[in-house]
């Protein structure tokens, strides 16, 4: 779901063209959904993050809730350990277009799974390390990347991707903050990051920012994405501290 808006202009340009969906046959998926932070629908009983419980509740508080999306949260790129399972569907398919290249699809395929599941481990050692596991994020792009390293995501700075919270929202979410005791929140490059520096200094906490690599130079070396996931691993155990 991640670009829907792609699918019917590039079949009318290419009826023949090949689709590959690299998230097939995943079974991880999360529910993904955005809401303002002041309800207790983001976490269970004992104060973890729950995203197994993010669907959509049909009703909220008026007042207290906007309407929010939900669906499958299309942001696997931004965990090493779905990039992994990405990159295997993405090489199964290559081979099945183009049985000539199997072979070579499939060495490259495993062997890139493999280094990203040697960096989804060192993100995995480093959320048994962190001094603090509880953060706030831009938006939902890192709930798998959370999922991975047991972080708990205590608020989200944008309600809906691409738009800033209100004044209210901006309460709600400081309040949070301190309620949870959250030890850092990260903006991305890919949006302003006032609004986090401006909760940060509300909050008391350290704001940073973490890459999702959703975008990049236009001529990216081949370890671009690893060395941007380094860079947030270094980010995260700088800001958090680890044990």
């Amino acid at each position: 779901g991640m670009e829907e808006f792609l699918g019917a202009p590039l079949q009318k340009a290419n009826p023949a063209l090949k689709i590959i969906d690299s998230s097939q046959g995943i079974g991880q998926i999360l529910q993904y959904t955005e809401m303002e932070q002041d309800s207790e629908d983001h976490h269970d009983g004992k104060g973890k993050h729950s995203h197994e419980e993010h669907l959509h509740k049909g009703e909220h508080d008026k007042g207290e809730h906007e309407q929010h999306h939900g669906g499958p949260n299309p942001h696997l790129f931004a965990s090493p350990r779905m990039a992994a399972l990405l990159a295997g569907n993405i090489a199964k398919a290559l081979a099945e277009f183009h049985p000539p290249g199997a072979q070579v699809y499939a060495a490259n395929g495993q062997g890139y799974s493999q280094r990203m599941n040697r960096l989804a481990d060192d993100f995995a050692a480093l959320g048994k390390r962190l001094a603090n596991n509880r953060i706030v994020t831009q938006h939902g792009v890192f709930d798998y990347l959370a999922r991975d390293m047991g972080l708990e995501v205590v608020a989200v700075v944008q309600a809906h991707a691409g738009q800033e919270p209100s004044a209210a929202e901006i309460l709600a979410i400081v309040k949070t903050i301190r309620t949870k005791k959250a030890g850092a929140i990260f903006t991305e490059p890919q949006y302003p990051e006032s609004v986090g520096k401006t909760i940060a200094k509300e909050a008391a906490i350290v704001a940073a920012r973490l890459d999702p690599a959703a975008n990049g130079p236009e001529r990216a070396s081949l370890d671009y994405y690893e060395q941007v996931m380094r860079s947030n691993l270094n980010i995260l155990e700088k800001t958090l501290g680890s044990n």
